[in-house]
C-alpha cells in the first residue's frame, strides 16, 4: 500500500500517531510526500494533483480521500481492502492538501473514500488513515484489536 499525501510531514505529534500505526501494518505502507504548491487554490489544487497522479504507482488502485467519498465502516473497509488486493494491483491511497483535491484526482479514482463529513487537517488524515488500516488488517487477521462487541457500538 501506498499513502501519497501532499507537504512534508516534520516532527509533531501527527507524525508520531502515523510513525506507529505505519509500523503495526504488515507490510508497512510506503509514504511518498509530494510539495505544497503555491498560488491561488486553483492554481494549487491543480498543480498539487498532478503531483498525486505522478507519485501514483503505474497500474495503481486510486483510492483519493474526499469528505465527498463513500464513508465506510471499519469492517467493510476491512473487506474492502481484501478485494482490492485480489485485484493483484498496488492501492495508492492520495491526499490532498489544505485546498482539497483537484477535480483530475477524483476522475482517475477507483474508489473515493471519506473519513466523515467533518474537514480534518490533511497531515492528521495520514495518522487516521493509517491507524484505520491497521484496524481493517486487525479484523481480518481476527486480532481483538477492533473491538467490533462493543454495546456502545463505539471501537
Amino acid at each position: 500500500m501506498h499513502i501519497i499525501a501532499v507537504g512534508r510531514l516534520r516532527a509533531c505529534p501527527e507524525a508520531e500517531l502515523l510513525a506507529r500505526y505505519s509500523a503495526r501494518l504488515r507490510p508497512p505502507p510506503t509514504l511518498v510526500e509530494v510539495p505544497e504548491a503555491r498560488g491561488t487554490p486553483v492554481v494549487v489544487k491543480r498543480q498539487e494533483g498532478a503531483a498525486l497522479l505522478a507519485a501514483l504507482p503505474r497500474n495503481a488502485f486510486a483510492v483519493p480521500l474526499d469528505p465527498r467519498g463513500r464513508a465506510l465502516d471499519s469492517e467493510t473497509l476491512a473487506a474492502r481492502l481484501r478485494q482490492w488486493a485480489e485485484l493483484a494491483r498496488p492501492i495508492g491511497f492520495l491526499i490532498g492538501g489544505a485546498e482539497g483535491l483537484d477535480q483530475a484526482v477524483i476522475e482517475r479514482a477507483d474508489f473515493v473514500l471519506s473519513l466523515g463529513a467533518m474537514t480534518w487537517p490533511h497531515f492528521l488524515v495520514r495518522a487516521m488513515l493509517a491507524e484505520q488500516l491497521y484496524r481493517a488488517q486487525a479484523i481480518a487477521l481476527g486480532h481483538p484489536y477492533h473491538r467490533a462487541g462493543r454495546p456502545d457500538g463505539v471501537s
